[in-house]
């Protein structure tokens, strides 16, 4: 599908969408005789090349050589806005990244990320990964037309950046900023928040007290980075440090790197990210999400066996928790479904006959394997229930004789308000649906979906440690409805 501004979307068919990741984060320091050496421009390019999982709508990357920061972003994958030349011109020794989907404002250019502002001291360059739920009180605290865009972002950009960057005797200023600025906002900020931003001279990090979505530290021979998840620290090599802290806020620069507590720590990190969310080869708390997924296979055909003569996945996330269905099952592991890995960019916008093929598009069966047999199809959640119905029909039109239906999350039916774009709860077929009316909506044989318990002992972290709002409705950070929209502030400045 084409965008307003010509790029092409990775929806085939825009009303069939899964869970939406929120955003990728990056930040890179090195001291500044390294950064010739260091090209933290493209650091932070292979950072995000890490991350684009986790929005693939636009991209940015902000330098800064110590005097200036310079930011360049565009509409697009992180291999279609940057190439050679643009990183070559992106010069310093500390640098942030942002790939971006968006959960808070429309997807155009001026609500691309990293968000910038002057400030009397200096500037500021900022990204982030999740969403505020206090977007409209804490707007309410800046001039009318003080905001450029319409998104959470731009609006915590511009208070921390309100002040001018005087610093104090304690907290000192580096730049367009001083500690005490994020001190005083962000411990009035609520919702979702993994940031990483700088002024001229210091990186900044900091996490929300609940730690929602993640964010790690790592250490490069000679410098530091900061990321959304452990394998952009691998892709740089950088070694793990550790996670930070939820109600933590970092500044690195050549003193080293200083944490300050902004928030007593609350943890509730989300459950989500092991599910679907975070790369297989990320660790989070400790655990890797590959060994989880697995696990969670294990449990799902202890909590639903099925008689079948395959396992397949639906290519590629369903893959780790069938391998464990298959492994805990003793039922052969094998490749029904071949997926086209070209298909996220498609170059034509497809008719209404393109569109009725709908998941052929994506996915192809494999007759020869899958004929005559009776499969059991491991998914990662299912949202709208458009794909698996879809691979369902597909599957016994190439010969299955029977398809039983096994997800490894527990039914979806409740939105998300701290960094995931689900549906609504009206769209969420799990709202409206009970799970044998799931099924036969969807054609199958049967259908199982992990029990919540079970997805909480598969990830080892305690249950109150953890937000499951999109399973249970339980929200850990209470969102209020004036609060609740993807466009609250585009709604609010058309009425003003």
């Amino acid at each position: 599908m084409l965008l307003g501004d010509g790029r092409l979307s990775h929806d085939i068919d825009p009303t069939d969408r899964g869970p939406q990741d929120a955003c990728g984060v990056f930040g890179v320091w090195v001291p500044a005789d390294d950064a010739g050496e260091a090209e933290v421009s493209k650091l932070t390019y292979y950072g995000l090349y890490a991350l684009q999982h986790r929005g693939q709508e636009s991209a940015g990357i902000a330098v800064s050589d110590g005097a200036r920061i310079v930011v360049f972003k565009d509409m697009g994958l992180v291999a279609q806005v940057f190439d050679e030349s643009v990183l070559n011109t992106l010069r310093g020794h500390i640098a942030v990244g942002h790939c971006r989907y968006s959960t808070t404002g429309s997807p155009t250019w001026e609500n691309a990320q990293p968000t910038f502002r002057s400030t009397d001291g200096g500037s500021l360059a900022l990204v982030h990964n999740g969403n505020l739920i206090n977007t409209p009180e804490l707007a309410a605290r800046l001039e009318p037309g003080r905001l450029t865009a319409t998104t959470d972002t731009e609006v915590l950009t511009a208070l921390l950046a309100g002040r001018p960057g005087q610093g104090s005797a304690e907290s000192p200023a580096r730049g367009g900023m001083s500690i005490d600025a994020a001190m005083e906002i962000l411990p009035v900020t609520r919702g979702a928040f993994s940031l990483v931003f700088m002024d001229e001279r210091t990186l900044y990090a900091a996490r929300d007290p609940e730690g929602v979505r993640p964010l790690v530290l790592g250490r490069l021979e000679r410098g530091w980075v900061v990321a959304s998840e452990t394998a952009a620290l691998d892709i740089v090599g950088a070694a793990f440090v550790r996670e930070v802290e939820p109600g933590e806020l970092l500044a690195i620069d050549e003193d080293g790197v200083r944490s300050q507590r902004f928030a007593e720590p609350r943890p509730k990190g989300c459950l989500f990210e092991y599910v679907y969310l975070a790369r297989p080869d990320t660790t989070i708390s400790g655990r890797s999400v590959q060994a989880t997924r697995v696990e969670v296979g294990r449990r799902l055909a202890r909590e639903h066996p099925a008689e079948a003569d395959l396992v397949i996945p639906t290519p590629e996330s369903g893959t780790p928790a069938a391998i464990g269905y298959a492994e805990a099952s003793g039922i052969p592991y094998g490749q029904g479904l071949v997926k086209n890995s070209y298909v996220g960019r498609t170059f034509i916008q497809p008719s209404q006959t393109i569109r009725q093929l709908g998941i052929r598009l994506k996915l192809n069966p494999l007759r020869e394997a899958i004929e005559g047999k009776r499969l059991v199809v491991v998914d990662d959640s299912i949202v709208r229930g458009n794909t698996q119905r879809a691979i369902v029909r597909m599957l016994r039109e190439a010969g299955a004789a029977e398809v039983h239906v096994r997800i490894s999350s527990p039914p979806v039916a409740w939105p998300c308000f701290y960094g995931i774009d689900f549906a609504t709860r009206a769209e969420l077929i799990a709202g409206n649906l009970s799970v044998e009316e799931i099924r036969t909506s969807l054609g199958a044989d049967s259908l199982g979906f992990i029990s919540l318990d079970e997805l909480i002992a598969a990830s080892q972290i305690a249950k109150d440690r953890l937000c499951r709002a999109c399973f249970d409705g339980v929200y850990p950070i209470r969102v209020d409805e004036a609060s609740r929209g993807k466009h609250l502030l585009e709604v609010a400045q058309t009425r003003s």
